[in-house]
């Protein structure tokens, strides 16, 4: 069994950084999690050591729909008034600092991180039992 926590770091890893820049690989079968980036000095994957069959890469928040998707779900619940505010926000550069400052003028910045928080953890479960990985929490 593999910790949740342990994937959880992982796909943290993998979303900090722009999506392909950083890669994860848990090895289903020893519950090991191998990691790459782009940006740092940092390659434990192995081609020659690796049972690929057994292998599957941690997905990046995009793969999970972590994007845009969530920040207007959350404004049709939180912020139904400002939908097409936000929307104008979205079109430019820089939208989520941009978003983050509004919700915090709000008062809702908190209330957004923990929304993003629980929704980026039922995808990352929903993710585990879609892929047969079996987790220990």
């Amino acid at each position: 069994m593999i910790k949740f926590n342990d994937i959880q770091d992982a796909f943290l890893f993998v979303s900090s950084a722009g999506y392909g820049m950083n890669t994860a690989i848990l090895c289903k079968d020893t519950g090991q999690i191998l990691y790459h980036s782009e940006m740092a000095d940092l390659d434990e994957i192995g081609d020659d050591d690796l049972d690929w069959d057994m292998c599957i890469e941690i997905p990046h928040k995009n793969d999970l729909h972590m994007g845009q998707n969530l920040v207007f779900e959350f404004v049709k619940m939180q912020l139904p008034d400002d939908y097409h505010h936000v929307q104008q926000i979205f079109r430019k550069r820089g939208a989520y600092r941009r978003f983050k400052d509004f919700l915090e003028t709000k008062g809702l910045l908190e209330i957004w991180y923990d929304f993003e928080s629980k929704r980026e953890e039922q995808a990352l479960r929903q993710w585990c039992l879609e892929n047969e990985i079996e987790l220990s929490d």
